[in-house]
């Protein structure tokens, strides 16, 4: 049976081409929000992090009206970090639409994303977006994309795609360049018209695909997914199996049950074929999941997730600060917190290590781990952590292989030499570089997950703020050779106290600091970063001796360089391999793992 009365769509892009926005419209424009309701922009960016950074992390869950037609939209992010969140939700759409940036084209995230889709056999819709742009060149960006699809084998019937051109900011959508385009219609009747409504067989048994998890503090575990076959009804009994895991066969009950309204969940009594439905009330819910009626436990394949490539160490905080500034200090808070995140996050990994105090928390990249790190930080935990590392395999002959990346950069072209001597010493291969008509560059490289660990704060720097730059796993290739990651030295405080005028104006000769007076400090903790490549102890609490004789110049004011304040991506892109990032809900500190200046020295020894 076909559910005409429904369509499932994810909206799939490279990130920053639009997506959320072009979800605004659709949300605005099928009469969601009352007339002269205030709407905040981006409004499927809910969490915190996601509306600072402009970035979407988890996959989103709504549902449109248009001429009778419920339509169930999840708005998926566009960072390869998160590509785990867009892998799963695609077992619950019937289609796609592709947001492709009517200037940049095809990106590395618009290939990885089209690929799951096109695996799956999924029709896809091609939405031109942002033709408003002065430098939009949306005819070429459609050959781009064909050739795309080209190259990742899309069949007769996938490449026969429509296009469909939009600015997701006017709120316009138009089938031809030449339409006269009022409003979001064309992409709406593209929609019902092309995407396959859900099927499957009402009479049979229920099963329904856990694809997402939801997690709220008074209800607990909230399980969303399509019901493919059957009928969910609440307090129905059902028993939970996994296709990965075939011992699974667990009785549960069905307690609440909602169904996605515009940005509610409404609560219903019952589902059938084709809906996308939020479960409530059971506790060992996971994703891959599927429910079923006792009679006919058949598990739903569901796609193991891309392993995760870097990781990094979550430890107990140990500093002569330790406990001042955070909530939750001890060991078990932190692994309690950490295998929490594993409900949520299938991309994530976490494993005990030989000692009780460290976690070795692993990830698809450096900004999956910073927005877990800074989630805890303002939930009141304090720990600290280590360089991110990348995660070897070896081969059947024991060679070590390793993560590698495809780089594409577009910078102005007076900077190219400067980004292709960094990242050759990185261990990057050029591939291609091309040149647009506004006179910037595009280069590809092929380069080491490790050599991209703490160049982006570099990369910006180098290109004034001008550059972009867009990594997508590759594979493993075997090991590069040696890296060096930082060229600079650390300035360790010598002694614990406080942080002097006096004392700092004497270090800063040495390179740039990181503190300013009246900072706590303690013996090997890093305070800043010296011009020359050795760690230098340094200081920083000295008091300028008092004596009863004064020179000409005793009075005048010593003056200080402004502190380099750093964020959490640029403490994790500083730290070195044997330094530790303190973090806690007030302050980042970066420290030497061994404090002791003496053991610190001899462990250099050995």
């Amino acid at each position: 049976m076909k559910r005409n009365d429904i369509r499932n769509i994810a909206i799939i892009a490279h990130v920053d081409h639009g997506k959320t926005t072009l979800v605004d419209e659709l949300l605005k424009q099928s009469g969601v929000f009352r007339t002269g309701q205030v709407v905040e922009e981006r409004v499927m960016d809910s969490n915190d992090i996601e509306r600072e950074r402009g970035i979407t992390i988890l996959s989103k869950n709504t549902a449109v009206y248009y001429k009778g037609v419920k339509i169930n939209i999840i708005d998926t992010p566009g960072h390869a970090d998160f590509g785990g969140e867009v892998e799963r939700v695609l077992k619950m759409v019937n289609g796609v639409i592709l947001v492709v940036d009517a200037f940049e084209g095809p990106m590395p995230q618009t290939k990885f994303v089209l690929k799951k889709a096109l695996e799956l056999h999924l029709p896809v819709i091609c939405c031109i977006n942002k033709i408003d742009r002065p430098e939009a060149r949306p005819k070429e960006v459609i050959d781009e994309v064909l050739e795309l699809f080209i190259d990742l084998d899309a069949d007769d019937e996938q490449l026969d795609c429509p296009f469909v051109f939009a600015s997701a900011k006017s709120g316009i959508a138009m089938i031809e360049l030449s339409d006269q385009a009022k409003n979001m219609e064309p992409l709406f009747e593209t929609i019902i018209d092309y995407i396959p409504a859900p099927e499957g067989d009402p009479e049979a048994g229920t099963q329904v695909l856990i694809s997402t998890i939801d997690y709220n503090e008074y209800v607990g575990r909230i399980g969303v997914g399509k019901v493919d076959n059957g009928t969910i009804r609440v307090n129905q009994d059902c028993v939970i199996v996994n296709h990965h895991d075939p011992d699974k066969l667990r009785k549960v009950k069905i307690s609440k049950l909602y169904e996605f309204d515009g940005l509610k969940k409404v609560e219903v009594t019952e589902a059938s074929v084709g809906a996308i439905v939020a479960i409530s009330g059971i506790s060992d819910l996971h994703i891959g999941d599927t429910l079923c009626s006792p009679e006919a436990p058949n598990a739903i394949p569901f796609q193991k997730i891309s392993e995760p490539t870097i990781s990094m160490n979550f430890v107990v905080n140990d500093s002569p600060l330790a406990g001042q500034e955070g909530k939750f200090v001890t060991s078990r808070h932190l692994r309690d917190r950490l295998f929490r995140e594993l409900n949520t996050d299938v991309s994530l990994r976490v494993e005990e290590t030989d000692t009780t105090e460290a976690f070795k928390v692993s990830g698809r990249g450096e900004l999956h781990l910073s927005v877990l790190i800074e989630n805890m930080r303002r939930e009141g935990f304090e720990f600290a952590v280590s360089k991110a590392e990348v995660i070897y395999h070896y081969d059947e002959n024991g060679k070590k292989l390793e993560p590698m990346e495809e780089c594409v950069v577009d910078v102005p072209e007076e900077y190219s030499g400067t980004v292709i001597e960094k990242l050759s010493a990185r261990k990057g291969e050029l591939q291609g570089m091309s040149t647009s008509a506004s006179g910037s560059s595009r280069l590809t490289f092929l380069i080491p997950s490790r050599g991209l660990i703490g160049y982006r704060g570099e990369f910006m720097t180098d290109t004034k703020g001008e550059g972009i730059m867009n990594t997508i796993f590759q594979g493993y290739a075997p090991y590069k050779g040696d890296l060096n990651y930082r060229s600079q030295g650390s300035l360790i405080a010598f002694e614990s106290g406080e942080a002097i005028t006096y004392g700092l104006f004497n270090a800063q000769e040495r390179g740039a600091l990181f503190i300013g007076p009246g900072a706590k400090v303690y013996a090997g903790m890093v305070v800043g970063q010296n011009g020359k490549a050795e760690d230098v102890e340094v200081n920083v609490c000295k008091k300028k001796q008092l004596t009863n004789t004064r020179s000409s110049s005793a009075d005048e004011a010593l003056r200080l360089v402004p502190p380099r304040v750093m964020s959490l991506e640029q403490c994790l892109e500083f730290i070195d391999t044997d330094e530790l990032l303190e973090v806690t809900p007030k302050s980042l500190r970066i420290r030497k793992k061994i404090l002791d200046s003496l053991q610190r020295k001899r462990s250099y020894r050995k």
